[in-house]
């Protein structure tokens, strides 16, 4: 790579390492960062159990985009949570047009949440830590407590392309339902799902980087940037950057 060509990405990637990211809203790569689909869809089974129910809780729920999609059919008791600052303020001024509070959580596999026991009917919790003790304790008797969450390999591959390890390998569809077991909650639905991130350009995953940090802790385009130039002369031969992606979705109710 010549200078002339490596100085128009370095600038072009710490311009992506400056853009803004709030909410969990990806819509900036539109196009350069594709996912494919898993084989449940989280939105319709969130939504049909949401019609059933009165009293609703959204964990974490980042800049309340996910939630608002659900405008319709929210009952008058819906609260959410969310713990990091920035999308604590997004979410506020998003929801409460709505009537849903939003409370400061800190979105921790320890946390204690602030709600009196059996005060929800159901739990809907969309790629946030959890405290399943906490989730059972304000569940009523009969309540459903749905989750997908990213399991802790995610794109492991990503990682390693910058000679590091992600912090969550242990979070996996096992260790979840094995948490679950220490519970009075019975699991109906267990899936675990994994598939293709699609990255169209080396920008686009200094932006991504940036925004989920756990993946390669401490990035930075300086810091890593004989990584990136080598993930560029790979776009380069291949056309693409595919990494593998992993979810995993729990349905659970409680006894």
């Amino acid at each position: 790579m010549d200078d002339k060509k490596f100085n128009t990405f370095l600038e072009r990637w710490k311009g992506e390492e400056n853009q803004q990211f709030i909410g969990w809203d990806f819509s900036y790569l539109t196009d350069r960062y594709v996912t494919e689909t898993p084989p449940w869809s989280y939105d319709e089974m969130a939504r049909e159990l949401i019609i059933a129910s009165r009293y609703v809780l959204d964990l974490g729920t980042g800049g309340g985009e996910k939630l608002t999609e659900f405008k319709d059919v929210l009952p008058s008791r819906t609260v959410a949570t969310e713990g990091y600052p920035p999308n604590l303020k997004l979410a506020r001024k998003r929801l409460a047009p709505l009537g849903i509070d939003v409370v400061k959580s800190n979105d921790s596999l320890k946390q204690e949440l602030p709600f009196r026991d059996e005060a929800f009917d159901l739990v809907i919790d969309r790629h946030t830590s959890f405290n399943i003790s906490e989730v059972e304790r304000i569940l009523t008797p009969g309540g459903i407590f749905l989750t997908e969450q990213v399991d802790g390999n995610n794109l492991h591959d990503l990682s390693e392309a910058f000679d590091c390890k992600q912090p969550w390998t242990f979070f996996t569809l096992d260790f979840v339902l094995k948490k679950i077991d220490e519970t009075n909650l019975t699991v109906e639905t267990a899936s675990e799902w994994t598939g293709k991130a699609i990255f169209k350009d080396v920008g686009a995953i200094v932006y991504y980087l940036k925004a989920v940090p756990w993946t390669v802790p401490g990035f930075s385009v300086e810091r890593n940037l004989a990584h990136l130039k080598k993930l560029q002369r790979r776009l380069e031969q291949e056309k693409e950057l595919v990494f593998q992606e992993k979810l995993l979705l729990v349905k659970a109710i409680k006894s």
